[in-house]
């Protein structure tokens, strides 16, 4: 049964005689077969938001309801795609029909037609139940695509074979009691609803980013939900596609939400280029990429974090720890507020929804770290990171303020420190994570029992400096005692060489935790040795004078494979800074 257009409004269109349709199902509209989903019932009027452009369209146009929600199809397939907001395959539209989509077009979100070696892990006879891995594809060089039991089936493995099999044909049988049920590696689940998971746990183990800002001050643990705010080019996408490249992640989701093209353009011709770390193999081989640019159907962005969470928790059920980027929520949000303006909901603030709230709880809630479905004890993840760009850098905006209710890792981007090249631009002052006391026990295992003592001792000298500061601007620097001065200068060391990081450079672009422990401990002991020499009536600019302070200034450009240099500059810092200290006390 057809339903049929009464009005138009840009993505919006209201069809009457939908009263056999339900909430959040997807219809075809017009003999176009425009793609679209019911987002609002009354009667038997439905609101349906068209994910296409809709111009030439009239009233009386027929509207097909398919019966399902808006669902991913999840199989093997997914890694080094570039999808849209609502999954198609944005390579495939481009070969078949070129640079811009064509209304309407219907071509499947994974190929049908490739085949993919199936090896199993299950056995006849086995005992198996929902989330247990049947069997494995090697997508990649790099990921292992495992195919699990699916959701609502448990039972004896009547068959299960290898070989060569696409992804809707069967690859098992299984039998649950009363019939039989056939598996194949083709899985379909709707955005809007997170995947089950066995046990939610506590977050207690960082992910590792090799960004020092990030790691030594501000970690976020696997699991956490991030925002990085901040106004228009201070660097929220650089850090973004940081995090993408070196972050001790499985797998990595890539959300283009409502961005400018080139730089997702960027994006796509990066990835290919870059290394993964760990395997040598290109970044791509574990990436999967939705772009929906400023430039698409504004209601595709508003389902195209939905997309990206879902592909995000089905590597996660497989046991991966998966990290999503979300560039940027305020696009995704803006998107939201242009479908309730034409649904004539009543505004909140700045006219967003009264639900954005809500909203943006959902999609970071689907974040965490999770006990997983089967038999076997396994254990995935998925971080959440998102970014967030308020107008002119206001905090104060629905967005941002609606997000730092819900995430636990503030990552504030600030303009002033842009316009000084400082980057990663993120500003020591106003940024926090709750999640750094959780994970005091890893620190002291994997990194070293001094790191959180060294942790302290930077952001306690920050917070000095930015005391001082308001002296030094009244009265000048001469004014401050020698031990002020030496605050000062060790402020910025850590500034200049520590926080400061280059994102361009072939070393310093990542730096390995057991390095930023390194590279503290020269900066906490520099200090420490200056601050005896002062003791002794040693003069601060014959301390500032020493090569040592030099020396810690290159460090960062030591590699990971010769860290064994810091034990040299430790060695000559020592010498140096006591010669210094003698001379003093000789003085006297």
């Amino acid at each position: 049964m057809a339903g049929k257009t009464v009005k138009i409004s840009g993505p919006l269109i209201i069809a009457e005689g939908m009263a056999d349709a339900k909430l959040y199902d997807v219809v075809r509209v017009s003999d176009m077969g425009l793609i679209g989903e019911v987002i609002e019932l009354r009667g038997d009027k439905a609101s349906i938001q068209v994910y296409e452009e809709t111009s030439g369209l009239g009233p009386g146009e027929e509207v097909y309801s398919t019966g399902e929600p808006l669902s991913a199809e999840l199989a093997p397939g997914l890694i080094t795609g570039i999808f849209d907001g609502i999954q198609r395959p944005l390579s495939t539209l481009y070969f078949k029909y070129g640079d811009r989509i064509s209304r309407g077009v219907s071509v499947n979100n994974l190929d049908r037609e490739k085949k993919w070696k199936f090896i199993p892990v299950a056995k006849v006879g086995d005992e198996v139940s929902e989330g247990d891995v049947l069997g494995i594809v090697n997508e990649t060089e790099i990921v292992v695509h495992k195919i699990l039991v699916p959701h609502g089936v448990s039972g004896k493995v009547l068959s299960i074979e290898e070989g060569e099999f696409t992804i809707e044909e069967t690859v098992a049988k299984i039998w649950d009691g009363k019939q039989e049920k056939t598996v194949c590696m083709l899985r379909k689940w709707p955005v809007r609803k997170g995947r089950p998971y066995r046990e939610k746990l506590t977050p207690d183990r960082p992910m590792v980013t090799g960004q020092r800002v990030i790691d030594t001050l501000f970690p976020i643990a696997k699991g956490g939900v991030a925002a990085v705010p901040g106004p228009f080019g201070s660097g929220k996408t650089v850090v973004q596609h940081q995090l993408a490249k070196w972050a001790d992640a499985d797998i990595i989701v890539y959300v283009g939400c409502g961005e400018r093209g080139n730089e997702m353009t960027d994006v796509l011709n990066e990835f290919p280029e870059l290394k993964d770390p760990k395997t040598g193999e290109p970044l791509m081989k574990r990436t999967v990429l939705i772009a929906n640019t400023s430039d698409m159907p504004v209601a595709a962005r508003e389902a195209s974090i939905y997309t990206g969470i879902t592909i995000a928790e089905y590597f996660r059920d497989m046991g991966y720890n998966v990290a999503i980027m979300a560039d940027s929520t305020s696009r995704w949000a803006e998107a939201l507020r242009e479908m309730s303006g034409r649904l004539e909901e009543m505004p909140g603030d700045e006219g967003y929804p009264a639900y954005l709230s809500s909203r943006l709880a959902e999609f970071y809630e689907r974040a965490g770290i999770v006990r997983l479905l089967g038999n076997e004890d396994r254990i995935g993840s998925v971080t959440a990171i998102g970014a967030v760009s308020p107008p002119g850098g206001d905090l104060s905006e629905p967005v941002s303020q609606a997000t730092l209710r819900i995430v636990k890792v503030f990552w504030g981007l600030s303009s002033a420190l842009a316009y000084k090249r400082h980057f990663p631009a993120i500003d020591w002052l106003i940024s926090y994570s709750l999640y750094a006391d959780k994970m005091k026990e890893w620190y002291n295992e994997s990194v070293g029992k001094e790191f959180l003592k060294y942790r302290q001792f930077v952001m306690s000298i920050l917070q000095e400096e930015a005391a001082l500061d308001e002296i030094v601007r009244l009265v000048g620097m001469d004014a401050l005692s020698s031990k002020d001065r030496l605050t000062m200068e060790t402020a910025k060391i850590i500034r200049e060489d520590y926080l400061h990081q280059n994102a361009f450079h072939e070393t310093d672009t990542f730096t390995s935790m057991q390095k930023q422990f390194l590279m503290l401990k020269l900066i906490y002991e520099f200090n420490r040795l200056a601050g005896e020499a002062i003791a002794s009536y040693a003069d601060l600019d014959d301390i500032l004078a020493c090569p040592c302070k030099e020396m810690i200034g290159r460090s960062k450009y030591i590699t990971e494979e010769n860290l064994s240099e810091f034990d040299g500059i430790f060695a000559a810092m020592q010498s140096q800074l006591k010669a210094v200290a003698a001379g003093g006390e000789e003085n006297v």
